[in-house]
């Protein structure tokens, strides 16, 4: 009995090496640099923690330019790689192809819908977040002029901005908004000079808050509003830290999320495609709240955030969504 019990655990220690050996897990990130301090960084970040918690580990690529995407994503499947992650709407087309050819791999690519078996897509209801920190940054300017800095000119980003300006007009309806596009291809993710160009820009013209949506370019954002002693607001990862006293918040997408699930779900063969969608009710998106920005965060401010995510979890805000008809309420 004690031997057949023996040999039972020996048996299952096996199993569970060779099911964590089947995880090969792969990562191609956005262009605009692994470490941006933003999207990109909020995907490694995810495949860390799964990482630390399991001890597997994963391969990852950062493609310089828009044509290397399909090429990381194939070699990856080729090799064996399961899952592997696309982390940007630009490798829908790549996602597209390579899913075809290996059906037996799972694949998962962030902000963008890919409709394989094979493939899951998560998307974020960035309108949602954006509103949020809109509300804020319409309570915090004195002037009644706040700024947008996007980075690559898409719905997307669109969506971005359409958010923040249905909170600002929240807080004050008489608020001006200036919007302004870094650029219309992938370089528009990794252009920080341009960033601080267009900040400066809004800044002369009455903007005391601007909110960067851009990959590594909002970085210039950022710095340049601290520079001028204006308030920003961060995006996708927690960018609070960077210069506390000025950036009042960050909008956060938990990109890491779509990583570490991806990875944990593939791990336990709980995989599942289809679309997935987060929002505020998913904490898929959120404003992000520390020591770091506490000081410029008033109570009534806070009260409001929490008000506005209680009504757009039960329904009774409903943020326009710029993607559903190209078009932002004015």
């Amino acid at each position: 009995m004690k031997k057949s019990l023996l040999t039972l655990l020996a048996v299952a220690a096996m199993s569970t090496t060779a099911l964590a050996a089947d995880i090969k897990p792969a990562l191609v990130y956005g262009t605009g640099g692994k470490f941006d301090k933003s999207f990109n960084e909020a995907a490694f970040n995810g495949a860390e923690k799964f990482k630390k918690e399991t001890g597997i580990a994963y391969r990852d690529f950062e493609p310089t330019g828009d044509t290397q995407g399909e090429q990381a994503i194939r070699n990856f499947a080729s090799r064996g790689f399961n899952p592997v992650v696309a982390v940007s709407f630009a490798w829908t087309s790549a996602v597209e192809k390579v899913a075809a050819e290996f059906p037996d791999t799972k694949f998962i690519i962030v902000d963008s819908v890919v409709d394989k078996p094979n493939v899951r897509s998560v998307l974020y209801k960035e309108e949602e977040g954006s509103y949020l920190v809109g509300i804020l940054a319409g309570m915090a300017s004195k002037t009644g002029k706040v700024g947008f800095v996007g980075g690559m000119d898409i719905p997307l980003i669109r969506k971005f901005e359409c958010g923040y300006e249905q909170g600002a007009r929240a807080a004050k309806a008489d608020i001006e908004v200036f919007q302004n596009m870094t650029g219309t291809t992938g370089a528009a993710w990794n252009d920080p000079v341009r960033g601080g160009e267009l900040t400066k820009n809004q800044i002369d013209q009455g903007a005391d808050v601007v909110y960067a949506a851009a990959g590594a370019t909002g970085l210039g954002v950022l710095q340049t509003a601290a520079d001028n002693k204006k308030l920003s607001i961060g995006v996708d990862s927690n960018q609070n830290h960077l210069h506390p006293g000025s950036v009042l918040t960050s909008m956060v997408k938990r990109v890491d999320l779509a990583v570490y699930n991806a990875f944990n779900d593939t791990k336990n063969d709980k995989f599942t495609a289809g679309v997935q969608s987060l929002g505020i009710k998913e904490d898929g998106v959120a404003a992000a709240m520390d020591d770091n920005n506490k000081p410029l965060i008033t109570p009534e401010m806070q009260a409001a955030v929490d008000k506005a995510k209680a009504d757009i979890i039960a329904g009774t805000i409903k943020v326009h969504d710029y993607t559903t008809d190209n078009a932002c309420p004015k």
